[in-house]
């Protein structure tokens, strides 16, 4: 059974780039179109895997994560927060309450995004 991953973006180019990179290599995956859709989504069926971005409207990347990380079933969720170059943010201040979260700046490459949520992957089923 391959990981099941949203990934949730509010700008359709990344969003169908990311999916199609990680679909490409074996992922189940999913998208939403903000964040509001992107909890929606989780909660209806937790994923073993989020990409986000940053900045999206109705619910930011951030506040999605923490919403991940509030819920029990969904808590241990690996997470990469996609952020805009004007929007960089310290991986280290975030890591606390948020981990395992790992921050990926754009513009990014999607070969080596596909690299780190397969890391990301094999450290998670290694802690389980």
């Amino acid at each position: 059974m391959s990981a099941r991953i949203l990934v949730c973006d509010d700008e359709l180019h990344i969003r169908r780039a990311v999916a199609n990179k990680l679909a490409s290599a074996g992922f189940d995956v999913q998208t939403a179109d903000d964040g509001v859709l992107g909890w929606e989504a989780i909660e209806r069926e937790p994923v073993d895997l989020l990409v986000t971005d940053f900045q999206m409207p109705r619910l930011d990347g951030i506040e999605l994560a923490r919403r991940v990380r509030g819920r029990a079933e969904t808590r241990q969720i690996p997470i990469i927060l996609l952020t805009a170059k004007g929007f960089e943010l310290d991986e280290t201040q975030l890591s606390g309450d948020l981990s395992p979260l790992r921050v990926v700046p754009k513009p990014f490459s999607p070969r080596e995004l596909l690299q780190l949520v397969q890391e990301m992957q094999c450290a998670a089923a290694e802690s389980r």
